[in-house]
């Protein structure tokens, strides 16, 4: 059996889904792809067992359907030294040999039966919603980074999609930091929630940086599938109940500091350099339009201070935060000003942007650490 496909078109669309492949499994047959031709239209899947991505190629020509499974990074090895060219693929279905026919050479490569290849999860009883892929994009991007990395608390790790009639919220939190995304401007036909691991959203994330389509959301119990252009990924879902967010998010904030945030992000990466290595402790002291940004590492008689313009209502007040948390946080506001909101130093902060889109809005909570006197 023959089918000829575009070298460049096949290396795109197997790197885009590789990243789903996990090498480092004990079943051999996650590390390929599935090839699967049928109608003169080849599509490619990849699986680590919890999820599989695929695309679809439209392929020059196939002389007949077949299913093969084809050695991952042998593949893409050669197809990244190719210049644009069709490339023949001949598959024995007897012993699943493939050989790939070039304008220089032929190459052969040791295959293995379609049959072996994981199955895609049947999307039972599924319900659907349609959803920008830039909300979609944004919305991970936003959130993905404060999920957690505890495996005694899975839900943790994943991004807690909940969708409803007024809008659809995306919350994660790994207990230190959380991210709550609201959107207006996408709504859900039917109350539901779910919780998606991490890995999966940052394929979706790669794939759609440069999309402008509607994504189609497929969810049931166990598994989500997002749809969009000639790509698929299904995931299966984390299991558990999710934290009560909205009980940590303090109501009451009476100090309230608005800052230039690349001047404010700058000062934290700089002050930083000289912090405890295991706190990563910086101190924020704040006195009437003064922002004073210091960090210290008495170990090792390390020592920083910067002095910032800033906007204040409230309380003169000391308070301490994990200096790799507020990066993060900061590196993901879009807005020139940010706004961060207080109550004592023994509870969290709340960083928002003061500028942003009338549908959205996003909330970061970052906890504090204890000031070492």
């Amino acid at each position: 059996m023959k089918f000829i496909v575009s070298s460049s078109t096949l290396l795109k669309q197997l790197t885009s889904i590789s990243g789903v492949l996990n090498t480092s499994s004990n079943l051999p047959i996650l590390g390929f792809f599935l090839f699967d031709v049928r109608d003169k239209k080849l599509t490619v899947s990849g699986s680590d067992l919890e999820s599989t991505m695929v695309a679809e190629i439209n392929l020059e020509k196939a002389d007949d359907d077949t299913k093969v499974c084809v050695p991952a990074k042998l593949l893409l090895d050669m197809l990244k030294t190719f210049s644009d060219q069709p490339l023949t693929f001949s598959v024995d279905e007897k012993n699943f040999g493939i050989e790939v026919a070039s304008d220089a050479g032929k190459y052969k490569l040791a295959g293995a039966s379609g049959d072996e290849f994981p199955r895609l999860p049947e999307m039972d009883a599924a319900s659907k919603m349609k959803i920008d892929s830039g909300i979609l994009f944004n919305a991970i991007n936003k959130t993905v980074f404060a999920t957690g990395n505890d495996e005694l608390r899975p839900v943790m790790s994943g991004v807690f999609f909940a969708l409803e009639k007024d809008g659809v919220t995306f919350v994660a939190t790994d207990a230190h930091k959380l991210v709550k995304y609201h959107r207006t401007d996408c709504k859900s036909g039917k109350s539901a929630s779910f919780i998606m691991p991490k890995k999966p959203l940052n394929l979706l994330k790669s794939l759609m940086s440069n999309l402008s389509t509607d994504v189609e959301i497929e969810y049931n119990e166990t598994n989500a599938a997002f749809v969009f252009e000639n790509y698929k990924l299904v995931s299966r879902l984390i299991d558990g109940k999710y934290p009560n967010y909205d009980a940590v998010i303090p109501k009451e904030n009476p100090n309230e500091m608005t800052i230039d945030r690349v001047v404010f992000l700058n000062s934290v990466r700089r002050v930083s350099i000289f912090s405890n290595k295991t706190t990563h402790q910086v101190r924020l002291s704040i006195k009437g339009s003064e922002l004073q940004v210091s960090a210290e590492d008495l170990d090792y008689s390390n020592e920083a201070i910067e002095r910032l313009n800033c906007n204040y209502n409230g309380e003169d007040l000391v308070i301490g935060f994990n200096s790799r948390f507020l990066i993060e946080m900061l590196n993901n506001l879009e807005s020139d000003e940010i706004r961060l909101l207080m109550s004592a130093p023994n509870r969290a902060g709340l960083l928002s942007p003061t500028e942003k889109d009338d549908a959205e809005d996003i909330v970061m909570l970052v906890m504090p650490v204890m000031l070492s006197q």
